[in-house]
Order: C-alpha cells, then structure tokens, then sequence
C-alpha cells in the first residue's frame, strides 16, 4: 500500500522534467555545451570533407531539439500566464475599491478583448482631453459583465442540446 501510495501519476513526473529541463536549458551551461557542440562539428568539418553527412548530422539535431523546445517553452509559458493571472486576480480581489469585473478577462474572446481594448483607448483618449470618463468605464465593465452572461446562456444552452435524448 505505501509503495502506491508514493507512485506518481506520470503527468506529474513529465512536469518535474519539464521543470528541470527547463531551469537547465535556461542555464549558462546549457548555453557553453550548445556553443561547444557547435564550435566541435564546424571544426570536424575538414575531416569529413563538408560532406552531405556532416551537414545532416547538425541539422538533423537541431531539428529535434527545436521540435522539442517549442512543447517545453509553450508549458513554461502556459505555466507563467496561468500563475501571473492568478496573482492579478488576488490582487485586484485583495484591493478594496478595485473593479473585480476585470478579474478572468482571459476567458473572453480575441473580438470581445479587441473591443474592449478600443473601449478603453476611447476613455483613455476622453481622459486625456480632462473629461470626466467614470460612467464610461462603468458602462465598459458592464459590457464585460453582459459578454460574460451572454456566453454562460450560451454555453449551457449547448451543453443543454448535447445531453437531449435523441428522439
């Protein structure tokens, strides 16, 4: 039973080695070995006379560890994003006073954050200019709150036709 209870669930051991790899490749040393493994196939370049195999073994490599990296630094990111919004969302829940209709913005669509970003360098463009722009910040996070409804009706409206029996 202990030793099942210790096993890991494997996802869990590919973040640890995501980690790992990630903290190494981010190293200086990881830098030195990439620049040594360089330096070391230009200068065999003369005794494999440039050849067609030479070439194929650095392009081949680089070709896997680039394959490679792209997963590793999109789980780095995802990671990074996810921790930076929950830290955001605290603080603006944290603050008193602060407009927690922006908390999630992250979960509205590329069009809704488009339009709120045009609604925003509006007020901003209004405030620049010494009017007063309180009912129209308000009126913008009211357009959150309402793109927000719309989509919770229609995604239960969808998960509703999902599980309908079919007749």
């Amino acid at each position: 039973m202990d030793r099942q209870r210790r096993r890991r669930p494997i996802s869990d051991r590919f973040e640890d080695l995501s980690a790992a790899v990630t903290r190494w490749t981010g190293s200086t040393s990881a830098f030195a070995c990439a620049l040594a493994v360089v330096v070391g196939w230009a200068v065999l370049g003369p005794v494999f006379h440039f050849s067609n195999t030479w070439q194929l073994v650095v392009n081949t490599g680089t070709t896997i560890v680039t394959f490679l990296m792209v997963f590793l630094i999109q789980n780095t990111q995802n990671r990074d994003a996810k921790a930076i919004h929950l830290k955001l969302d605290e603080l603006i829940r944290g603050v008193e006073g602060a407009r927690t209709r922006l908390v999630d913005l992250e979960s509205l669509t590329d069009e809704e954050l488009d339009q709120l970003q045009k609604d925003f360098e509006r007020i901003h463009a209004r405030a620049e200019h010494g009017k007063r722009v309180t009912d129209e910040v308000a009126e913008a996070e009211e357009e959150i709150g309402d793109l927000r409804d719309t989509r919770k009706r229609s995604e239960a409206a969808e998960t509703d036709r999902e599980t309908e029996p079919v007749a």
